[in-house]
């Protein structure tokens, strides 16, 4: 009967999509056109995929706690295929030892416009192997050697002309240089934001982090890929991938004297035009606590917020490793279920025992695949070692380098159903809210001793899980003032979107956390107006994020743009260069659990009324 019933629910999702009746089913993420014929035949397939997992692969432990909403397995999906999450690529060795993606190999490329169009080609190859998003860790330090080769090239060229004397071939080689850098960095761009995988379904979820290469060549790439996310694309919109990140480092960029701090100025004129670049602060002491001065040692991130850096199996380092799966408890419910802290507390820890269980047999699940199951994930060495393995290889012993992360949702609502306020309104939630972060975290840390595995803390990226989980418990629980009265949950440790807070005390507040959170944080402030013209206020922001110790911060302001006439700037409803009042004919870029989208149809009902609500920092 139960399983009779499952197959019914399943049947009225795929009735759902197929009529257009259910949009959060459709749109669960905004990243994917869900009513496109493949969004379509991708959404039949995650059902199914997800019914399967639930009736076939789980036990009936871990399958009651998700039915009763007490956790959520991220990429359910996914899970029969035995694919990992992500991983940041490490560029420059599949660049220079070259590649196959399957049909013949890809030789080492001769300047910069073949090696940004090579990087583009390896993350749409790449984006099918896994259920996540990737990442290159050194975007400017890979790709420098290959300004270089330019250079050398248009020397040689220059060279052959004999009215030229040598300063002035080399002043002309720069600047030819740099003109096909900028070329090169549009293109990329342009391909990051037009190219599909996932059969057609979904552009690749890319993030470059940089801005701690002070050699020429690094500077180059970077002021000329900031100059290009300026330009924007073909009619000047904001393009919404790559996610940008640039590496903070004292010594580097921050302060005037700094050999990089024009960059991270350019950086600071260019989010406030086009949102990003995001920001990752190498001096957080979390984040320094592996700096050895090396390149690889730099904290870096991926995407909306994962961080990897501890490994208990090799190189403490992200290059070559990922995030192998992630499961996030619903802390609103579990203290709606308590009577007492102390209650919510032997919970808590309850369910932490369990996603651990249940996080182990994944891995074991993923550990059993052969290397031939992802070939260009481990035969190329996109994960390190993997190009070691023989075909019919199990891929355990490369895996084990990777994170498992338990996330959480809702720590806002969990403290308001447990003393009636949350930690922005009050310092003893406040403190409340750190001990059970700091639980959760000394779990984490347990396991991965008890385990001999990565185990990590992950502040998490909830889209539709937000409202997933607020409307079944308003089903059980009923309408409760500031818990359940909304159709979404805050963000993992977040200030609740909603919540009238100054920008510093917002920063105070939310980076007590993220060392905490060692499995991926952001932090971020949302602007009342448009910054393009106050990049200014921006450095204090970035300054106060660096003081208070934010591992990854992200600033928000609004971004529309009139399709009738490209004006941008804010549009309330009517466009004041042209008058344009259709609201089809006006992009407003957003940011939602980390990435731009310019078309909000595209968002859940959770998440467009989280849009609506968000409060503006002062």
């Amino acid at each position: 009967m139960e399983k009779q019933y499952a197959l019914e629910q399943l049947a009225a999702s795929f009735q759902g999509v197929i009529q257009y009746e259910e949009q959060d089913l459709l749109q669960e993420n905004a990243n994917v056109d869900g009513h496109s014929p493949m969004g379509i035949m991708g959404k039949f397939s995650s059902e199914g995929a997800k019914f399967y997992a639930l009736e076939y692969l789980l036990t009936e432990e871990v399958k009651e706690a998700v039915q009763d909403n007490l956790i959520h397995i991220h990429d359910l999906d996914f899970y029969a295929a035995g694919t990992t999450t992500c991983s940041q690529i490490p560029l420059s060795k599949l660049l220079k030892d070259g590649f196959s993606t399957g049909h013949g190999h890809m030789r080492e490329p001769k300047c910069i416009s073949s090696a940004m169009a090579l990087a583009a080609i390896i993350l749409q190859a790449n984006q099918n192997m896994q259920h996540g998003g990737q990442s290159f860790a050194m975007f400017d330090r890979d790709l420098a050697p290959y300004v270089r080769k330019t250079y050398e090239r248009h020397v040689e060229r220059l060279g052959s002309y004999a009215r030229f004397g040598v300063e002035e071939i080399q002043q002309i080689a720069w600047e030819e240089t740099k003109q096909e850098t900028y070329q090169a960095c549009e293109a990329f761009i342009h391909n990051a934001n037009s190219m599909h995988s996932r059969g057609g379904g979904q552009v690749p979820f890319v993030s470059i982090n940089y801005g701690t290469d002070t050699s020429k060549e690094g500077r180059m790439l970077v002021r000329q890929l900031l100059l290009a996310t300026q330009a924007g694309l073909g009619n000047g919109e904001t393009p919404i991938f790559p996610i940008q990140v640039f590496k903070l480092k004292k010594g580097i960029n921050i302060l005037p004297n700094d050999r990089n701090h024009d960059l991270y100025r350019l950086a600071l004129e260019t989010t406030a035009k086009r949102l990003f670049p995001n920001f990752a602060f190498l001096d957080a002491p979390f984040n320094l606590q592996y700096y050895d001065g090396c390149a690889e040692s730099e904290a870096c991130y991926m995407g909306c917020r994962t961080r990897v850096m501890a490994n208990i199996h090799g190189e403490e380092n992200a290059v070559g490793r990922g995030n192998l799966s992630f499961t996030s408890i619903n802390l609103v419910k579990l203290a709606l279920q308590s009577t007492s802290t102390e209650q919510f507390f032997q919970a808590l820890e309850q369910y932490i025992a369990l996603v651990i269980r249940q996080l182990l047999e994944r891995f074991y699940y993923q550990a059993r695949k052969k290397a031939r199951d992802f070939k260009f994930l481990y035969t190329q060495g996109v994960w390190r070692g993997g190009e070691e393995l023989e075909l019919h290889a199990p891929v355990e012993s490369i895996i084990r380098q990777g994170t498992l992360s338990i996330g959480f949702i809702g720590l806002a609502e969990c403290l308001v159903a447990l003393v009636g306020k949350h930690h922005g309104e009050s310092e003893a939630a406040l403190c409340l809210g750190l001990d059970i972060i700091r639980f959760m975290r000394n779990k984490a840390d347990e396991a991965t001793k008890r385990h001999q595995l990565n185990f990590s803390l992950l502040a998490t990226p909830a889209e539709g899980l937000s409202g997933k989980f607020t409307k079944q418990d308003r089903r059980e629980f009923g309408v409760i003032t500031s818990v359940t009265d909304k159709e979404y949950y805050t963000n993992s440790f977040h200030v609740p979107v909603h919540y009238s807070i100054r920008v510093l005390d917002k920063i105070r507040i939310e980076g007590l956390f993220h060392e905490l959170c060692n499995g991926g944080h952001i932090t971020y402030i949302e602007l009342d107006g448009a910054a393009v013209h106050n990049a200014e206020a921006l450095h204090y922001i970035v300054m106060a994020m660096l003081q208070h110790h934010i591992g990854y911060g992200s600033i928000n302001h609004p971004i529309d743009q009139c399709k009738c006439c490209g004006y941008h700037g804010i549009i309330e409803t009517v466009c004041p260069s042209c008058g344009n009042a259709e609201e089809t004919k006006i992009e407003r870029i957003r940011r939602i659990t980390g990435y731009l989208v310019g078309d909000m149809t595209k968002w859940n009902g959770a998440k467009r009324s989280e849009e609506r609500e968000r409060v503006k920092h002062t």
